[in-house]
Order: C-alpha cells, then sequence, then structure tokens
C-alpha cells in the first residue's frame, strides 16, 4: 500500500447512498482514508472541523450543490482538489466547475471502476507535487533570508571596526566623499573631528593592552549615544576617532566637540588618576568645508593638523583651523 495514499483523507459527498458506498470501496481499496457526506452542508460542516486534500462531489445535490461546495472549499482551502461526479446532462455545469477551480470530473454513470482510481490517483499526485513546491518554496524562501542576513553580517565587517563596533577607516574615507560630493552639488557644507586619547601609550604601559581596548570601547560608546543618527563616527586607526557631520558649521561642531571631550574628561575611567592630566581625556581638531579644504584630503590634513596644535597646546582641548593656518 502507498505510504502517502494511506495517510491522505478524502471527503465523498452525494446524496445517493450506494453511489458513495461505490467510490467508498474503490477507495479504501486503494489505501485512501474516506469520509463520507450526504449533503452539501454536512460536508461543509465536516470540512471546516478538519482538512481534506481531495474532496469528490456530485455536481447535482439538494441545498448547498456541488459548485457551491466547491466555492466554499476553495474560500477556505485552495490547495485542496476537488472532482466532480457529473452526469451528460451537466456538461455546462461540469465546464463551469472546472473554471471555478476543479481539478477533474468524473461521468455517472460509470462505465469502468477503475477510472475512479486513475482520476483519484492523478488528483494525489497533484496534490503531492504541490505540497513539494510549496516545500520547495519555503526553503528558497529560508535559504534566501538566511543568504541576505549573511551578506548584512559581511557588510558589517565589512565597513566596522571589530572593537568599538564604529565604522573603519574605509568606511569613513568613502562617507566623507559622498558628502563633499554633496555638498559641491548643493552649497553646503559639512565638518569633521579629529578625535586622539591623549597619552594612551602611558594608559596602555601602566594598566595594559586588555584595559585600553576596553578605553577605546567606551569612547566608541560615547559617540554613538552622543552624536545624530545622521552623523558617521569611525576609528581611524590606533586611537585615533574621526566623526563626520553632516550640514554642521564649524561653531556647531566646535559645540559637539567641547561636550564630546568635557563627557571623556567627566568620566570615572578606571585609573584615570595615574595619567599625567590626572583624567582620562582627549584632543580634538576641527575643519569644515568648503573654507578648510575643498578635497577630502586637504580637510582631513586639517583637522589632522589642528588636533596636534591641540595636544601641542597641552590636550583636554579642541582646536579649529584658522585662516592664517591655511597658506
Amino acid at each position: 500500500m502507498n505510504e502517502s495514499r494511506k495517510k491522505l483523507k478524502v471527503l465523498v459527498v452525494d446524496d445517493d447512498d450506494s453511489l458513495v458506498l461505490i467510490i467508498s470501496e474503490v477507495l479504501q481499496d486503494d489505501g485512501y482514508e474516506v469520509d463520507t457526506a450526504s449533503s452539501g452542508e454536512e460536508a461543509l460542516e465536516l470540512f471546516r472541523s478538519q482538512h481534506y486534500p481531495l474532496v469528490i462531489s456530485d455536481i447535482r445535490m439538494p441545498g448547498i450543490s456541488g459548485i457551491e461546495l466547491l466555492q466554499e472549499v476553495k474560500k477556505i482551502s485552495k490547495d485542496t482538489q476537488v472532482i466532480i461526479i457529473t452526469s451528460h446532462a451537466s456538461v455546462e455545469s461540469t465546464i463551469s466547475a472546472l473554471r471555478l477551480g476543479a481539478y477533474d470530473y468524473l461521468l455517472k454513470p460509470f462505465e469502468e471502476i477503475e477510472l475512479i482510481s486513475a482520476v483519484v490517483n492523478r488528483a494525489v499526485e497533484k496534490i503531492g507535487l504541490t505540497k513539494e513546491k510549496q516545500s520547495l518554496l519555503g526553503n528558497l524562501m529560508r535559504n534566501k533570508e538566511e543568504l541576505e542576513k549573511l551578506n548584512s553580517v559581511l557588510h558589517q565587517l565589512s565597513v566596522c571596526d571589530g572593537l568599538t563596533g564604529l565604522y573603519n577607516h574605509r568606511y569613513l574615507q568613502e562617507s566623507v566623499t559622498q558628502e563633499l560630493i554633496r555638498c559641491q552639488r548643493n552649497k553646503g557644507t559639512f565638518s569633521l573631528i579629529f578625535i586622539d586619547v591623549d597619552n594612551f601609550k602611558e594608559y596602555n604601559d601602566r594598566h595594559g593592552h586588555p584595559a585600553g581596548d576596553e578605553i577605546l570601547k567606551k569612547l566608541g560608546s560615547f559617540l554613538n549615544d552622543r552624536l545624530r543618527r545622521t552623523d558617521i563616527a569611525a576609528r581611524y586607526g590606533g586611537e585615533e576617532f574621526v566623526v563626520l557631520l553632516p550640514e554642521t558649521s564649524k561653531d556647531n561642531a566646535i559645540i559637539c566637540a567641547e561636550t564630546l571631550r568635557k563627557t571623556v574628561a567627566d568620566y570615572p575611567f578606571t585609573g584615570r588618576e595615574t595619567q599625567p592630566l590626572g583624567i582620562l581625556s582627549v584632543s580634538m581638531g576641527i575643519s569644515t568645508y568648503p573654507e578648510d579644504g575643498e578635497n577630502v584630503s586637504d580637510l582631513l590634513n586639517s583637522a589632522d593638523g589642528s588636533l596636534y596644535k591641540a595636544k601641542a597646546a597641552g590636550r583636554n582641548r579642541v582646536f579649529k583651523v584658522q585662516s592664517a593656518d591655511r597658506t
């Protein structure tokens, strides 16, 4: 006995008990599990209470007709296959049933009992193919979702710094280039903030590199939490960070930088009292487009130059490019 047949349930519907008996016996001999109903109303009640992959129904019945039963079944389960039992006198109704989604039809009186098995077996093959197709589509969708997740992770790995979670040097360069192009087209402005941890080597030498990594991660957290969603913070390398502030003037960039500087200086980092300044601090340099440079390289160099002036002036401070500095 075919295992799929033994598990498949068929609902046979007809007000003619003798016809129901014939079809039921044939299907049971073929290995199917059969339930019967003597009316469309009874069939619908059964169908709503449990799933039948296959329904065989007479087209002409008192009350709910086979056509109406077909329509209701398809509303509940579009994948259920319906075979219509008809006669030569009901050709037009049979055509309507096929157009409404009936799989096939059986002509009564039956000339050969084997025809019942043949039509039902074809319908069951279609049910199996439909299930297989749905399974394949489900697997494809799951594989697609998994691939999208993997690609997302790979993209994050390619643009983010593994330690701090900020963007990396390459992503920053691309972002500054895109912002520059946008501002050239729209006559806009943006600012860059170069950030460097003061006396970081001394901290690492005294407390160890794992402790230094914790400092860098905390700074990354400060930047993520305190910047706008449109701003881009990146680890430039080592203990250096760069922040891109779109549509931000130099005065507003200074306000932003001073807020960050004070946040770092006030935070009770472990071992900060051992630092030369008695705190763990950062120095910052600012450049703004277009006054401090008209290309990416000049803007980064200008901000970097201001950063070193901040360090030379005693650290824990913010410097901006002065017009006299660009000659």
